[in-house]
């Protein structure tokens, strides 16, 4: 496997991510947004990482993973959902504080440490946002879900992943006792809200934390 700059492993991930829970693979433009970097720097990475073996691309279309650039970018993942894992579990973090922190220590991380932080919290399936984390070799399970944003009425089903992206989300999700394994059932669907039923509660979300949830089909 070639050898990568924390700078690769970062777009490695970030295409990644994006074609994880749906399959439209990502575009340069928005893996510019993504990263937070300018257009002209994307198109000088992709190339490089092209060269390397790491993505297919062709001029101004979408940039997808080799089954090499697959790999490497599942290593990193795997690194950075175990310490966000470790550092809610064992260091006292809560889920909307980790990703930042997690975003600098997997570039730091030996693979002898990683695997001790592996040993030491039992080799967890899921980080605190319910995201799978890869196994050594690659292997990632999944279990088939629904964006609840996309759920009809009357569906029911226990929350299984939520997106880290936005930690206000995260927290307004802790507040109103929704986490992870929270079964619920979909009660009202509107252009800006989605409203769900939890245990006795009722719950009004909105459309964009909806559409930052996964349950269970």
């Amino acid at each position: 496997m070639p050898a990568t700059s924390p700078a690769i492993e970062d777009y490695l991930k970030t295409v990644y991510a994006h074609t994880e829970w749906q399959p439209e693979p990502i575009t340069p433009s928005v893996l510019a947004g993504r990263l937070g970097v300018a257009p002209s720097s994307v198109t000088e990475m992709v190339k490089k990482m092209a060269a390397a073996g790491l993505v297919a691309h062709v001029p101004y279309g979408a940039v997808r993973l080799t089954d090499t650039g697959l790999a490497r970018a599942l290593a990193v993942v795997r690194r950075h959902r175990l310490i966000e894992t470790w550092l809610v579990q064992e260091m006292g973090y809560t889920w909307d504080e980790v990703h930042d922190e997690a975003e600098v220590l997997e570039h730091a991380l030996s693979d002898r440490l990683l695997e001790a932080i592996d040993v030491r919290l039992e080799r967890p399936a899921r980080d605190p946002h319910g995201d799978p984390i890869p196994t050594a070799d690659g292997t990632l399970q999944r279990r088939p879900t629904v964006l609840l944003a996309e759920a009809p009425v009357g569906h029911s089903g226990a929350i299984v992943r939520i997106s880290d992206r936005d930690p206000e989300v995260l927290r307004s999700l802790d507040d109103a006792g929704l986490g992870l394994d929270t079964v619920v059932m979909v009660t009202d669907a509107a252009a800006d809200a989605v409203s769900l039923r939890a245990g006795e509660r009722t719950h009004v979300l909105p459309l964009a934390t909806a559409a930052a949830i996964w349950i269970t089909e």
